[in-house]
């Protein structure tokens, strides 16, 4: 693995294929937390440890509602106009906490919510994360494109056991997705190997973050719903309208076995303007 500049790692490049309409995918990039790391599981964890008899009676889904509307509450977003360099994710989970604390009635102060933000040293990878990257890796090349600053991608990628030949974090685009920016950005890092929309499979969780503007920029995209058997969007941004992906699958397993199969293929018309090409398929087959 070899270091480059900004901090990021990466492995020795590969050889660039040509993948064409039809053809297999040479590139798959990957959305981490939500998708490959279960952030979800992990705040939950160290709430419940630190709040206690103070949310017994509190289900998930409430903290995880109250997570969701403290993060879209960040000053950058209320309103317009230069307010300094943002907080950056996860350094924005300290005020998240501070804002949540008061109303479940957790313990509060500067270390607890420090202890929020570190917490994502200990988050897990789903159940099927490193052994289904492993298998994936053996069909293309892995790449990271994460809203998570490179100190806490370091944490994620050894929790998923070092799967990506590159990454692109938060601290080197310089922006959050779902802004076109990001992944601009990562087409730009790509490019050097000769990669493009043409042979690059977008892989994630979040209809908001990635599937919608993804697929409205032209990428081939492919749809883990990893909330499929829980109601509503969790701790991720909830959409007006959902967007119908290029796959559907239930986990990254799933992808795997299909990728095993030799069945995923760019779609026809893949490109910027041609968002509206090609169906839906899912594990248990097109619908």
């Amino acid at each position: 693995m070899v270091r480059c500049r900004g901090g990021a790692y990466h492995r020795p490049r590969r050889q660039a294929g040509v993948a064409v309409a039809g053809g297999k995918p040479n590139v798959l990039t990957f959305d981490v937390v939500g998708t490959l790391i279960d952030f979800e599981g992990g705040m939950i964890d160290y709430l419940r440890e630190v709040g206690r008899a103070a949310l017994a009676a509190v289900d998930d889904d409430a903290l995880l509602e109250a997570y969701r509307g403290a993060r879209a509450n960040r000053p950058e977003i209320r309103a317009a106009g230069d307010r300094g360099a943002p907080l950056r994710y996860p350094d924005d989970l300290e005020r998240v906490y501070a804002e949540i604390a008061p109303r479940f009635g957790l313990p509060e102060g500067a270390g607890y919510a420090r202890g929020f933000r570190d917490s994502i040293a200990r988050w897990k990878g789903f159940a099927d994360s490193a052994a289904a990257l492993a298998r994936l890796r053996r069909h293309f090349r892995l790449v990271a494109m994460t809203n998570a600053q490179r100190w806490a991608f370091g944490h994620f990628e050894r929790a998923l056991e070092m799967p990506f030949e590159d990454s692109v974090t938060v601290d080197e685009a310089l922006c959050e997705k779902p802004d076109a920016r990001f992944f601009a950005f990562a087409r730009g890092r790509l490019s050097r190997d000769g990669h493009g929309m043409h042979d690059i499979l977008h892989v994630a969780q979040s209809q908001y973050h990635d599937i919608g503007i993804a697929r409205r920029l032209g990428y081939t995209v492919c749809w883990i719903e990893r909330r499929h058997a829980q109601k509503g969007f969790g701790g991720t941004v909830a959409v007006a309208e959902m967007t119908a992906p290029d796959y559907h699958f239930r986990s990254l397993a799933e992808l795997a076995d299909a990728a095993d199969a030799g069945a995923l293929r760019m779609r026809d018309g893949t490109g910027a303007g041609e968002a509206g090409a090609g169906g839906e398929e899912r594990a248990d087959g097109p619908r």
